[in-house]
């Protein structure tokens, strides 16, 4: 499963042409979006999704703190849901955003509460990348049984 979540945003079909950090780019400011959908971002949801990003990915520290700070300025931009998930839609298939729908769990559910907004969320942006609620609810068990575990 590591290596499927390495590969998570790979795809030499659909690579930008000058960009070779926009699947970081575009993973980062969604994962912004859900840390700050409570109003705050906090300590402990940005060193989750640094976690995340350092594990799942082949990137340099440098370049994940690049994008996340220049997700954490874009955060307030009201376009940047639809931005993200139509791009998801176009260039990722269902499991990637499976995947995807998990790592975001795990992000709002990094600092130990789990609020309105963030679960709002999460099932918006399963509406919005055609995730069955099935599929959805299932991971959000997942990841609550995780936190749970600890």
């Amino acid at each position: 499963m590591i290596n499927i979540l390495k590969k998570f945003f790979e795809n030499q079909e659909n690579q930008q042409d000058d960009d070779s950090n926009y699947h970081l780019q575009l993973l980062c400011g969604l994962m912004i979006e859900a840390a700050n959908t409570d109003g705050q971002i906090d300590k402990g949801e940005i060193n989750k999704i640094k976690k995340s990003l350092l594990t799942f990915f082949e990137e340099t520290p440098e370049d994940i703190d690049k994008s996340l700070d220049a997700a954490v300025l874009n955060r307030d931009n009201s376009k940047s849901l639809h931005f993200y998930t139509s791009r998801i839609n176009k260039e990722y298939s269902y499991e990637k955003k499976l995947l995807l729908i998990e790592i975001l769990w795990d992000v709002v559910l990094s600092d130990g509460n789990l609020h309105d907004y963030e679960a709002s969320l999460i099932r918006r942006l399963s509406g919005l990348l055609y995730i069955n609620d099935i599929d959805s609810g299932n991971i959000k068990r997942k990841c609550l049984t995780k936190l749970s575990g600890k």
